[in-house]
């Protein structure tokens, strides 16, 4: 049983059922349409859509593909990374917007006898026998009208398992029920996403602004731009206090060419606010449970490998897992701990990396340095440092790679 349908519960699904084993998937939503979340979806998440047959429908769905990355600063434009000369088969990062992703792989999924998906499905606590979890409850909205006729009556259920995994995000309610509190590392910002339309004559890249005080990612997404203004960590309400003005301006400021489009940010109403947070669990699993991605280790938007993370702790479990599942049986703590092991370093590297960028660029910058890095010229042409940098943004740390057995599907 595996509670969230993001992207390490859906693929941990796709795999399993994939391989043969009955499995679970609850998401708490009734869909996956929900704006402003992750949709970057690097080559090594690609690399695992082809080993499962998927690439092709994949790249069916509107995306876009980014092959180059830089900053802008007030001065000059950096490359910082080429993907072109990655050596992988999918050179590039694709936009997708993630329920588009989400829906690929979870109909991917429906094609195998043993899986099933419920929906708008919340979890309420977690079932323990002799000390170890053996499933969830939870409630969903299938007690039909309820008794005042305001709406759909929430009813309760349970579900036994002889393994359920927490993928339900950094806020999981598995990990939670479970007694579970993951070490914090700290973020010096939050992110305030909105879109304004694109234009004939706009750049088509996707990059970086820096400048003394502010920081913007602008992501090309054909009819529009996806805009992550970066704020102080908990400066959200300051900035409602001075009025959409004070968002608008630097939106302007920095880029100039969308200066005649922010008086379309009517309000703040406007705007998603992404409350960034870094932290990992000291222990992924229990008798009975195992934690992965998010719910897991919680990443910083810095370098967007939020879901590639997540989908490579999924491979690994299912590359671990689905054997001793398919045999039946209770699967023992020292194979959760396996997961664990060979997923902890590339998080752990992972979240430095994000540290360093934001104590070496993104603090300094909200406090008003003026020059909080000075970059090189052209990062993207640096012997050693520019295969590393490609590398480290294309692939990861300790890439994974589906080694499930395949079962038959459905026609």
């Amino acid at each position: 049983m595996i509670a969230g349908g993001g992207p390490a519960g859906a693929v941990l699904a796709l795999l399993l059922a994939r391989s043969g084993v009955p499995v679970t998937l609850l998401e708490k939503h009734a869909d996956f349409l929900r704006d402003f979340r992750g949709d970057t979806i690097h080559p090594s998440t690609l690399e695992v859509l082809d080993e499962l047959g998927l690439a092709g429908e994949f790249h069916r769905l509107p995306h876009r593909k980014a092959r180059r990355m830089s900053i802008r600063t007030d001065d000059a434009e950096i490359p910082l990374a080429d993907l072109s000369g990655l050596g992988s088969r999918y050179p590039y990062i694709a936009f997708v917007p993630q329920w588009d992703f989400l829906n690929l792989v979870t109909t991917a999924a429906a094609r195998h006898p043993g899986f099933r998906l419920i929906m708008n499905a919340e979890v309420t606590g977690v079932i323990r026998e002799g000390g170890a979890v053996r499933g969830v409850r939870y409630r969903d909205t299938s007690g039909g009208i309820s008794d005042d006729g305001s709406g759909r009556a929430s009813q309760e259920h349970e579900i036994r398992a002889t393994l359920t995994v927490a993928a339900d995000g950094r806020h999981s309610d598995v990990r939670r029920a479970a007694g579970l509190v993951p070490v914090e590392h700290g973020a010096p910002m939050d992110v305030v996403w909105f879109r304004l339309p694109r234009e004939p004559g706009d750049t088509g890249e996707t990059f970086l602004r820096v400048s003394s005080g502010h920081l913007m990612v602008a992501i090309n997404r054909e009819s529009y731009w996806q805009l992550a203004y970066v704020i102080p960590k908990g400066g959200f309400e300051d900035l409602k206090g001075r009025g959409v003005e004070a968002l608008r301006e630097p939106v302007a400021r920095m880029l100039p060419f969308l200066a005649g489009r922010v008086h379309l940010i009517e309000d703040f109403g406007d705007v998603s606010v992404l409350s960034v947070a870094l932290n990992r669990l000291r222990r992924w699993y229990r008798p009975g449970l195992l934690v992965i991605g998010d719910a897991a280790h919680a990443m910083s938007p810095v370098f967007g490998v939020g879901i590639n993370l997540a989908v490579q702790d999924a491979v690994a479990a299912a590359n671990l897992l689905a054997g001793p599942l398919l045999a039946g049986g209770q699967i023992p703590q020292s194979l959760l701990a396996r997961v664990q092991r060979r997923r902890t370093p590339p998080t752990v590297i992972t979240q430095f990396a994000q540290r360093v960028v934001q104590n070496r660029l993104i603090r300094p910058a909200l406090h008003g340095v003026a020059e909080p890095v000075r970059f090189p010229r052209d990062v993207s042409r640096l012997p050693v440092v520019a295969p590393l940098v490609r590398r480290f943004i294309g692939l990861g740390v300790r890439p994974e790679h589906v080694r499930t057995p395949v079962a038959s599907a459905r026609p």
